[in-house]
């Protein structure tokens, strides 16, 4: 656990498939302004959401422990949910840090939701997860829960990240796979169970056909790092961000100015 003598630099390492987990360090960046930040991204496996559970558990806690024996964080955050719901516990016997999953908050829809039906959009890995179904049965147990899948959505959001045209119609299609279910029309709360949905979550309110809550586990996630770090100390001013790619490519240098609006001014490989 980070303490008083934790080095003021050690990082948070935030680590995703893609650019979704931007959207977890975003709501942490508010909360911990100088908190020192190594971004993560795997972008020779990318998309998570159509692999298969086996795959993820070989791949994912391999790569955090080579990232943390690399950057030496203090915590570790997986940014992903497919990877998280899958592998978590896994990485966090694989790692001798604190590790924080980002998963469904199907807790926080179940309160908000009036009318008890809310959608899961995800990927297609992360809805079929028994982890949902756990977290279903748990907390909205009173609830009709419709599930549905989006790979496209999260391409969408990455050619949106870097500034390219994208299909207008794939926002409305991803809820059409929800609304369209048998109690769909009542459906008055969206969890957004994929970080790069967040990320797009205005052009998915404009595609709906009536106003929807939209609720993701950003703000939650920064809450529970805060927790974690209790009094050890951060830099006196915000060091420049590190984004690391498995593989740097067109696709990754395109991003650059979409990352240096997270405070993300270095790109490295891995």
């Amino acid at each position: 656990m980070p303490d008083a003598s934790t080095a003021p630099d050690a990082p948070v390492l935030f680590f995703d498939s893609g650019v979704g987990g931007l959207s977890i360090l975003k709501p942490a960046r508010a909360l911990m302004p100088n908190m020192p930040v190594v971004y993560a991204a795997d972008s020779a496996g990318f998309p998570y959401g159509t692999k298969t559970e086996a795959e993820l558990t070989a791949r994912v806690p391999a790569l955090l422990g080579r990232l943390v024996e690399r950057y030496n964080p203090r915590i570790a955050v997986i940014a992903c949910n497919t990877a998280a719901t899958i592998t978590l516990s896994h990485v966090r016997a694989a790692l001798d840090i604190p590790v924080v999953g980002t998963v469904p908050a199907i807790k926080p829809a179940a309160l908000a939701s009036k009318t008890r039906v809310i959608g899961v959009l995800g990927t297609e890995a992360t809805v079929r997860q028994p982890y949902v179904d756990r977290l279903a049965a748990e907390h909205g147990a009173d609830c009709l829960i419709l599930r549905h899948g989006s790979a496209a959505l999260v391409a969408y959001a990455e050619a949106r990240l870097r500034g390219e045209p994208a299909n207008p119609a794939i926002p409305a299609d991803a809820l059409a796979g929800l609304l369209d279910q048998p109690g769909g029309d009542r459906m008055d709360t969206v969890v957004l169970a994929c970080t790069h949905f967040p990320l797009v979550q205005d052009e998915l309110a404009a595609a709906a056909p009536r106003p929807m809550t939209f609720l993701d586990g950003g703000a939650g996630i920064a809450r529970r790092i805060a927790f974690l770090n209790g009094e050890a100390p951060w830099p006196a001013a915000p060091p420049p961000g590190r984004a690391v790619f498995t593989r740097v490519d067109d696709w990754v240098r395109e991003l650059a100015p979409a990352l240096a609006r997270f405070g993300l001014s270095e790109i490295n490989a891995l």
